[in-house]
């Protein structure tokens, strides 16, 4: 696991998100505000999966879809939103259909991504909880400067 989620023994909070019917987590504190889904603007020429840009009180932030990011097929929720993500070199809007909760995840809950995860070095790690599992994303990686950059 790398700096998002430490590998240590405490307790990491997640802002718990679906696309379609998988479930995403995101550490709190990269989380600066979850808004209504606003139709961004389109930039021609855009990264893959960039949508548009938003004026969010006058600073402009690229949006990215996450389910053409990761190939996820299906509809986009009518009530979607964007989470507005803070990283050290670039804020960024991620399009999910649902926030579902913040919740509180044990280390020891946490495993690394499974072998056959590919070249996916975006996922942080996956967490085993009552009944479900949760994958948790590694968003420097996922956002670094060159997945984002014109």
């Amino acid at each position: 696991m790398s700096t998002d989620v430490a590998a240590d023994t405490q307790a990491h909070q997640l802002v718990v998100f679906t696309l379609g019917a998988e479930e995403y987590g995101v550490p709190i504190k990269l989380v600066q505000e979850i808004i209504r889904y606003t139709e961004p603007r389109p930039i021609p020429g855009s990264p893959h999966g960039v949508e548009g840009v938003i004026n969010l009180r006058g600073r402009i932030i690229p949006v990215v879809d996450l389910r053409s990011r990761f190939g996820t097929m299906g509809e986009r929720a009518e009530d979607a939103k964007i989470v507005i993500v803070e990283l050290p070199d670039t804020t960024v809007g991620v399009i999910v259909d649902e926030v579902k909760e913040v919740l509180t995840v044990d280390a020891d809950q946490c495993e690394d991504p499974p072998e056959g995860a590919g070249n996916a070095d975006y996922l942080e790690s996956v967490a085993k909880l009552e009944g479900r599992l949760l994958v948790i994303l590694n968003m420097s990686v996922l956002f670094g400067a060159q997945s984002l950059s014109y």
